[in-house]
């Protein structure tokens, strides 16, 4: 594995979901779902997921994707990436969480197809400009 393009998918990823999280969304999570948070996050857990979650987005959407000359097919293939993994997500918490609002289930899908989407493209993009 390259781990070049690791990184620049890893910084990509954390730079547009940050944004997403802290800056975006807080206030519509914590209306609809803040009865479930908890105080402070667990960051170790979610360091955890970010490196394994960008193993994974590489693994099956973005190395495939360096042999593909469709830009156009490259982020359908890492939107629906996103969209799958999110969806497991959501709908197993709203298939088992007593109160998981439908509304949060559809955003973070939805959520998760653009971020994958994007990151996809610019990882594709850099990977092809930079040579890696």
């Amino acid at each position: 594995m390259n781990l070049k393009l690791y990184f620049i998918t890893l910084i990509t990823f954390l730079a547009i979901d940050s944004f997403w999280l802290g800056l975006v969304a807080p206030s519509f999570y914590r209306s609809q779902i803040g009865h479930l948070m908890a105080d402070n996050a667990n960051f170790l857990a979610a360091g955890i997921f970010y490196l394994l979650y960008i193993y994974g987005l590489l693994i099956f959407v973005i190395l495939p994707s360096l042999k593909n000359e469709s830009m156009y097919q490259n982020v359908i293939r890492g939107a629906l990436f996103g969209l799958i993994t999110y969806a497991t997500y959501d709908l197993t918490n709203l298939a088992t969480l007593r109160d998981w609002p439908l509304l949060v289930t559809g955003v973070d899908m939805a959520w998760g197809t653009i971020l994958c989407g994007i990151t996809t493209w610019v990882s594709v993009w850099a990977s092809k400009r930079l040579g890696i």
